[in-house]
């Protein structure tokens, strides 16, 4: 198992709320072992001019995930998850409905991750992969 402990879905979404997590309509869905999943929905929020969903979005949807499951497998009270690098390829355009976003572990070591986050459409076609390296600082 990646994650310390399993939060529920509340425990996850409600320190979201008033943060662009929220104004972008991202939610966490599922958590598993080492896994975590949420969506985004493909509208006036997160779309560019062309009525595509926007790359950048699907970047705020990769490191909020791998960000938040990072945090999942440290002592948040002892250490804290810094993003360091992230990358995407954004591989098929989206016009509506909601994306959904895994994370799931490369590499857990003692100062470093690496999370691989891949991004579906409706119809489970990956629209999007996404790479996160996060340091892991001790609090001072």
């Amino acid at each position: 198992m990646a994650f310390i402990s399993k939060p529920s879905l509340e425990s996850l979404n409600s320190p979201s709320r008033k943060t662009m997590i929220d104004h972008l309509g991202i939610e966490f869905t599922a958590i598993g072992d080492d896994f975590l999943e949420g969506t985004m929905p493909v509208d006036h929020r997160t779309i560019q001019p062309y009525g595509l969903l926007h790359g950048g979005a699907n970047v705020v949807l990769a490191e909020t995930l791998g960000s938040l499951a990072c945090s999942l497998t440290i002592d948040t009270s002892k250490q804290i998850c810094v993003g360091l690098e992230i990358n995407a390829n954004h591989l098929k355009s989206v016009r509506e409905g909601k994306v959904r976003g895994v994370a799931k572990p490369i590499h857990l070591g003692k100062t470093t991750q690496v999370w691989e986050i891949k991004i579906f459409n409706e119809e489970e076609k990956l629209c999007c992969i996404s790479r996160i390296t996060m340091a892991i600082l001790d609090k001072k």
